[in-house]
Order: structure tokens, then C-alpha cells, then sequence
């Protein structure tokens, strides 16, 4: 049984970042927002839901989801989210269960944003690394990558569990608030800490 880490973090904390680091050094990582735009690609049941929810006003000219049109849409209306929500996640969960279930590896990294707000995949986790920042190294970030304004980011922000909250359900805690260099000597101070962890739990079920 490889050991499952839950990685997840607000807007703009780095998570794409840290899984990058513990993919360089052999772990093998699954981001439940890659798998989400796999299966709402065109073609895909989930391009359909999405459709079927918002119309063809979320569409781009080449039939590809205008992501940021949807996510315009769905924060301005709840119930259409939920009805989103509801057709799309229980194909994601799936794929992301078939995917942790071929790892073979000592541990692996689940990349789930909102991990502790929906809690859908959280029985397939054995630990939960929260990646930090603060929230205006957060607001900051997402303004340079997405365009986003403070008021924007700090919108979605609100949707997730507050800074305190998730740092209250952490096992692991990486603090990004520094320079990107920092992010490799603390994930490998992980790796080394989830292979020991593997490994014994290998002995005991051995």
C-alpha cells in the first residue's frame, strides 16, 4: 500500500510548485484539477455537463470551456454551481481513485485544492500537507499569473477554509512565504520523512 499525502493550500500558496518538487525527486503526484480538465475537455462527459449547466456562453470560439467566463459563472450563482458540482465530481473522484489505486511507489501526492472544503477524496488520503503563504503573497501571486484583481482573488479566497482553519487540519506544513529555492530542501525533508513513514508502515503490515 503506497502512502497517501494530501497536498493542498489556498489560492496561490504554490501547490503546483511543491508537487513539481516531490515529482522531480520520484513520487508520483495526481492533481485532481488536471483530471477536472481532462474530463470537461471537448468530447467529454464532462464538456457536456458544463454545458448542459451554463450554456454556450462558457464556450470558447474553438468549443474548448472559456475557464475564466465559467468561473465568472459559477461564483455569481450558487445553485448552478451545486448543480455543477454534482454532475462533475463524481467522475473526477473516480479517476482520481483509479489513479492513486496504480501507484506503486514508498508515497504519493494527491494535489487536491479544496481538500478539506468538499472532503470527497479525503478517505484516500493518510496525510494532509498544507502548503502556506500569506494571503497577500496569495493575492499577489494570482495577480501576476491569472490577471486577477485583489478584489478577484480575494473573492475566491473566501470560498476556502480561512488560513488558520487549514493550518488546524495539517499533518505537514510547507511555508512558502519566502523565495522559491526554499521550496526544494523542505519537500526533501519530506520525501525523506514519508519514505520512513512507508516503510514502516510496510513492516507492520508485514
Amino acid at each position: 500500500m503506497t502512502l497517501v499525502v494530501g497536498l493542498t493550500g489556498g489560492i496561490g500558496s504554490g501547490k503546483s510548485a511543491v508537487a513539481d518538487a516531490f515529482a522531480a525527486l520520484g513520487a508520483p503526484v495526481v492533481d485532481a484539477d488536471a483530471i477536472a480538465h481532462e474530463l470537461s475537455a471537448p468530447g467529454q462527459a464532462g464538456h457536456d455537463a458544463i454545458v448542459a449547466v451554463f450554456g454556450a456562453s462558457v464556450l470558447a470560439p474553438d468549443g474548448a470551456i472559456d475557464r475564466a467566463r465559467l468561473r465568472e459563472r459559477v461564483f455569481a450563482d450558487a445553485a448552478a454551481r451545486a448543480r455543477l458540482e454534482a454532475a462533475l465530481h463524481p467522475p473526477i473522484r473516480a479517476e482520481i481513485a483509479r489513479r492513486v489505486a496504480a501507484w506503486r511507489a514508498p508515497y504519493g501526492i494527491l494535489v487536491v485544492p479544496l481538500l478539506l472544503e468538499r472532503g470527497g477524496v479525503s478517505r484516500l488520503v493518510d496525510r494532509v500537507l498544507v502548503v502556506d503563504a500569506p494571503e497577500d503573497a496569495q493575492v499577489r501571486r494570482v495577480g501576476l499569473r491569472s490577471g486577477l484583481d485583489p478584489a478577484q482573488v480575494r473573492a475566491i479566497m473566501a470560498t476556502q477554509l480561512s488560513r488558520s482553519e487549514r493550518l488546524a487540519h495539517a499533518d505537514d506544513v510547507i511555508d512558502n512565504s519566502g523565495a522559491h529555492e526554499a521550496i526544494g530542501p523542505a519537500v526533501a525533508k519530506l520525501d525523506a520523512s514519508y519514505r520512513a513513514l512507508a516503510a514502516g508502515a510496510g513492516d507492520a503490515r508485514g
